[in-house]
């Protein structure tokens, strides 16, 4: 089983919307195969909890904007790690040091990853 095509596109448009946000180390997995309540991840990097609130809305925006609302969202008052569930994906922003310590790639990595560099575009020189 792989990840539809919905949940393909909705990660690539959040993925963009993150990225448009200067959101950092955006990564994608298809968990399809290992989960039955949704399709795929994102995750992402913010360099502090105002930024983390900035990529939530524009990704909430830009989902609302392909007729998607969050069934679920979490954590995004704190902005350090928010949680938004959309059911065909679950989106993952997370404050830098959360997401160093939270390592989700690390409990994700027997999942394929989905190519989001169309989406981000090419990444800036630290």
């Amino acid at each position: 089983m792989t990840a539809t095509p919905k949940a393909i596109a909705l990660i690539q448009a959040a993925a963009a919307a993150a990225s448009d946000k200067l959101a950092t180390d955006i990564v994608a997995f298809d968990v399809s195969d290992q989960l039955v309540i949704t399709d795929a991840f994102l995750v992402a990097t913010a360099a502090n909890d105002r930024q983390v609130k900035s990529v939530v809305d524009e990704i909430e925006d830009r989902l609302r904007d392909l007729g998607e609302k969050p069934i679920r969202r979490e954590g995004v008052r704190d902005g350090r790690w928010a949680l938004l569930d959309y059911a065909d994906i679950v989106v993952h922003v997370q404050h830098a040091e959360e997401r160093a310590f939270y390592a989700l790639e690390r409990l994700w990595r027997d999942c394929p990853e989905i190519d989001v560099r169309d989406a981000v575009g090419p990444v800036a020189p630290q």
